[in-house]
């Protein structure tokens, strides 16, 4: 799916927001409905560690707000969505370009509105992996992300949570 111009310009904004600049990342794609982003993380002189591969704190700077905000951008403002837990893997050391693609399907998005609909909050778990040009793999992120509906607060239309 092609990216529109909203998503456009939510990938240049990101990419010249301050913190996630700071990674050293780029985002290069958004699809269109949020269901699909891709990053590149470069081996260059910000991203470099001390023998030279690619800092894994960049590793992992670099794919840990995607799939809260591609959550929250899709299920729009009445749900929570937050960042509960993560875990990285090294596998092999970066010594070039790496690469991610964060994707979520329809099924997944049924699937949380359907669980939320009958919990008062859920985790969802996701894998990223970083991989090279060739598809090596090089690190793997789990991210544990916390969901659930807003609450109309009594006696006014606020809504309560996040």
């Amino acid at each position: 799916m092609p990216e529109s111009l909203s998503t456009k310009l939510a990938r240049w904004g990101f990419n010249f927001f301050p913190a996630y600049r700071g990674t050293g990342a780029r985002i290069t794609y958004i699809a269109s409905d949020w269901r699909e982003v891709r990053i590149k993380l470069p081996l260059n002189w910000r991203t470099r560690n001390y023998v030279g591969t690619i800092y894994g704190g960049s590793m992992y700077a670099a794919v840990d707000p995607i799939y809260m905000i591609m959550l929250i951008k899709i299920l729009g403002p009445e749900y929570v969505v937050w960042d509960k837990a993560a875990a990285i893997r090294f596998k092999r050391p970066g010594k070039s370009t790496l690469y991610a693609k964060f994707i979520l399907t329809t099924e997944e998005i049924a699937a949380i509105t359907a669980a939320v609909g009958t919990a008062p909050s859920i985790e969802r778990s996701y894998l990223v992996e970083l991989v090279d040009a060739a598809g090596a793999l090089h690190a793997s992120v789990e991210k544990t992300i916390y969901i659930r509906r807003k609450e109309v607060v009594a006696g006014n239309n606020e809504k309560s949570g996040g």
